[in-house]
């Protein structure tokens, strides 16, 4: 009887601190449990932010777990349904308020919320703060300045333009790209645009990013875009185009695609194997941490994502936020005051700031954050370039609108049937369309 109740009590001990983060098991001190939305600086919270935490609080264990790329949303729902789900994490903007409405606590008296510079930026759910921003991105084609100057440097170039600047449509843009294709030897490259990655997990650069242009072309804005029950895809030659580009002056040709990362195009960017790839400011660590980079800082700029919609020559990159942290109503009182004394520190501290800045590399939206405390990466600098462009708009993220993850995924799956021939772009569109209008009424829209 004495074995049985020691036993009892072993157990229920054990189960006192198991929930959204409680005590850590072998210390006593209060867990928090983070799930990381980004894969590509998960190495940056493991080895550098939760050392750094834990020796300015003591008293706390910071847990960072990284989802796989492109599978937060169904490692969210799995880590929430457990006996230890995570204390911050991250939501998709309204989307990712909606499907975690039973989760999300009031956040409007913690200290991370007042620092935010634009309280309006923040998501609200019933007259409470529930999501806050925390980094700042931009996004467009990434291309190597030194290959494009030696491009134009070419005596029989077909073009009359003598710098990547001086692309302002998607007509100039083709008949660049496609003249350097007819040269890639003597610009020692194997294609123009790196792979155009449809590996699972990579298909996001083309049903978010990609298709942000023409979601905002369509609605105007988010607002109407989070309630629109269709999408008629208006402009879906427009997206053709572009697309188009990129698989026929490609390094990798359309059938193998399937195989490709988008890990595997940012690796061939960095390795000078070609002049572009479409993508944001937060995959110049994947460009500057990949061994053998050849690329300079100074040849790593944006163009923005021409398509040849009505006026894009005065349209800059695609510039908002998905990002948004969120904490876990469940936790323990103890937990959820962690949170924010470690959202606070990152946020705030002398110490939390430099990471943020120089190796998490984000552009953040705090006011404790001076002009002079933003990335010196070359991508977070283009994109303040060009947000600050004279006489040039950022194209807002209306993507966040999209009615659901699945909707992403029909999508993906028609543009691979359409690359493997099985597709005529004609039912892409037909499945956009259809999936927009189902999924809206599933969600509830």
């Amino acid at each position: 009887m004495k074995k049985a109740l020691a036993l009892v009590l072993v157990v229920l001990l054990a189960l006192t601190g198991a929930f959204a983060g409680g005590s850590s098991e072998d210390s006593g001190k209060t867990e928090i449990y983070f799930l990381n939305f980004k894969p590509e600086i998960a190495d940056v919270y493991t080895d550098v932010v939760k050392p750094a935490f834990e020796s300015a609080y003591p008293q706390y264990t910071l847990k960072v777990v990284t989802a796989a790329s492109n599978q937060y949303q169904s490692t969210l729902r799995s880590e929430l349904s457990k006996s230890a789900p995570p204390t911050i994490f991250q939501v998709n903007g309204p989307v990712g308020i909606a499907e975690n409405v039973n989760t999300v606590a009031p956040l409007q008296d913690t200290q991370f919320y007042n620092l935010l510079a634009d309280k309006g930026m923040a998501l609200s759910l019933d007259g409470n703060v529930v999501a806050v921003p925390y980094a700042v991105e931009g996004y467009g084609i990434i291309y190597n300045d030194a290959i494009m100057r030696k491009y134009f440097a070419l005596p029989d170039k077909a073009v009359d333009i003598s710098s990547a600047e001086e692309i302002t449509s998607f007509e100039t843009l083709k008949a660049v790209v496609e003249d350097m294709t007819a040269h890639l030897d003597e610009l020692g490259i194997q294609g123009v645009f790196a792979s155009t990655s449809f590996m699972p997990g990579s298909e996001w650069r083309w049903t978010t990013h990609l298709v942000n242009p023409v979601l905002q072309a369509e609605f105007g804005d988010l607002a109407t875009a989070q309630s629109a029950k269709t999408f008629n895809f208006t402009y879906t030659e427009n997206f053709h185009n572009i697309f188009d580009l990129y698989l026929n002056n490609s390094i990798t040709p359309k059938g193998m695609v399937g195989s490709k990362a988008d890990a595997d195009s940012m690796a061939e960017f960095a390795l000078g194997q070609v002049a572009m790839v479409q993508n944001g400011n937060w995959a110049a660590a994947q460009i500057l941490g990949t061994q053998g980079n050849v690329v300079a800082d100074e040849d790593i700029k944006f163009l923005p994502i021409y398509m040849g919609l009505d006026g894009e020559e005065s349209k800059g990159i695609n510039v908002g936020t998905e990002n948004y942290l969120a904490f876990n109503k469940n936790a323990s009182p103890e937990a959820l005051e962690g949170a924010d004394t470690f959202l606070t520190w990152l946020y705030s501290s002398d110490e939390g700031k430099a990471i943020v800045t120089n190796q998490l590399m984000f552009i953040t939206p705090f006011s404790s954050f001076t002009a002079d405390e933003v990335p010196n990466d070359p991508l977070a600098k283009q994109v303040n370039i060009w947000m600050n462009k004279e006489g040039v708009s950022s194209i807002p993220w209306v993507f966040n609108g999209i009615p659901s993850e699945q909707w992403k995924a029909d999508f993906a799956q028609a543009m691979l049937e359409y690359i493997n021939g099985n597709y005529t772009w004609d039912q892409v569109t037909t499945t956009a369309k259809d999936a927009w209008a189902r999924e809206a009424e599933l969600t509830g829209r």
